[in-house]
């Protein structure tokens, strides 16, 4: 079945079936060696998460991209999708417009670019655009600081399928695949909560709150809504959750019967966050638009970072946009905390001890955890601690964090076959 994804175009999938078929299409290509976030954005492009690109982008869509907030054909696009090379090595192997070049990844072939335009673009431009500011403190204009200084347009088609290693085989589902999930499951309306982090209760109440938003008026005893929790997988900093903590502790509130199987499940994006705010927030909605939910949920500092933007300017951009552009609702929460007078977790909008609320800090959470002393419920579920716990053990070289020693001895998430 085929399936209609962002800007009315169907799902992109760009993937070749075979080894044999990979083999042949390669010979006597042109290599250029890539970086783990362009490799990320390969399998976005050539799976369909950023339908409907097929490729990186050309000139005149970045410039769109950055004036308008637009593709160059007037589909909305936030941020651009840009594949950056050194001029010096363009010379060295006299890549022209009308090549394909074979890109390599951890010394294995990859994916193919058909060479459609080659350009040089203004870092400064794109980043101000972007990020609203060209302070080098912020880490999406650190990211861009470390562009090339040339770029290159062109299809991507992926010659060598990536295969997840546990424990995120489980969870990886491309966008045709999660569409088909959803059909099975019978979800009419399913809404996306977007998280690079373990669940405390704070997050919990906040996808309970969203399902009864985006529920509506629709019989609650068919249970036709579900709750797609997409985690970024991308690069990681010292001190970040390991990705198997996040991933594995989201399951484990279904698996403990915090939310019942048929309205939850878990999966991940590979995605280099850029910290853009608002701009990256929409960037999310299509993603999860291709994904098939019709609804997003977007809490306080969406996709933020220090004070850059405004908490809740990921709520107001939507209302900027034009009508029918994007075709996933956005789900607008604030926070859950826990109020003493009220004896339990409850909604800042509805509770009225301000004062007395305490807020799920993070670094209350993360000191928690990092003492391995059991919380109350209230602030965590025990069987998602210990799940952390867990991971801590088996996978993150005894801590939930980011080490030095994780950064530098972790599986990867995937691998490559040898072609």
């Amino acid at each position: 079945m085929e399936y209609t994804g962002h800007g009315g175009k169907a799902i992109v999938e760009r993937v070749v079936s075979s080894q044999s078929q990979a083999r042949e299409l390669i010979k006597g290509l042109k290599s250029v060696a890539v970086t783990g976030r362009t490799a990320r954005e390969c399998i976005g492009i050539a799976y369909g998460f950023f339908t409907p690109l097929e490729g990186f982008m050309h000139k005149a869509d970045v410039d769109t991209v950055c004036e308008k907030m637009t593709l160059a054909n007037g589909t909305l696009w936030p941020i651009p999708i840009v594949f950056d090379i050194r001029e010096e090595e363009i010379r060295e192997k006299t890549i022209e417009k009308g090549n394909t070049i074979l890109l390599i990844y951890r010394d294995r072939a990859f994916a193919t670019l058909e060479v459609e335009e080659i350009f040089n673009y203004d870092i400064a431009k794109m980043k101000q655009a972007v990020f609203g500011t060209i302070d080098a403190k912020h880490p999406g204009v650190k990211m861009y600081d470390g562009f090339e200084d040339t770029f290159i347009a062109g299809k991507i088609t992926l010659v060598n399928r990536p295969k997840f290693q546990p424990p995120f085989d489980k969870f990886w589902y491309t966008p045709n695949q999660m569409r088909q999930k959803i059909a099975e499951k019978g979800w009419k309306r399913t809404i996306a909560h977007q998280t690079r982090n373990v669940p405390h209760s704070g997050h919990e109440w906040l996808m309970k709150g969203a399902w009864f938003s985006a529920n509506g008026e629709m019989p609650v005893e068919k249970l036709e809504t579900g709750i797609l929790v997409s985690c970024i997988i991308g690069p990681k900093r010292l001190g970040d959750y390991i990705d198997e903590a996040i991933l594995l502790g989201q399951q484990k509130l279904h698996d403990a019967g915090y939310f019942r199987d048929d309205i939850h499940m878990v999966s991940f994006v590979m995605w280099d966050m850029r910290y853009a705010g608002p701009k990256e927030a929409i960037l999310h909605a299509i993603i999860r638009e291709n994904l098939g939910c019709t609804h997003h949920m977007f809490g306080r500092d969406h996709a933020g970072v220090d004070s850059y933007y405004d908490s809740y300017d990921a709520h107001r951009i939507f209302d900027q946009l034009p009508q029918g552009s994007l075709n996933i609702k956005p789900v607008r929460v604030l926070e859950w905390g826990y109020c003493p007078i009220c004896g339990e977790v409850t909604y800042s909008g509805l509770c009225g001890h301000n004062k007395e609320r305490q807020a799920f800090s993070g670094t209350m959470i993360r000191s928690i955890v990092q003492d391995k002393v059991k919380p109350t419920r209230l602030i965590f579920r025990p069987e998602v601690f210990d799940q952390v716990i867990e991971s801590a053990e088996k996978y993150g070289f005894g801590s939930p964090f980011c080490t030095e020693e994780y950064l530098d001895k972790r599986q990867p998430v995937f691998e490559l076959a040898k072609l």
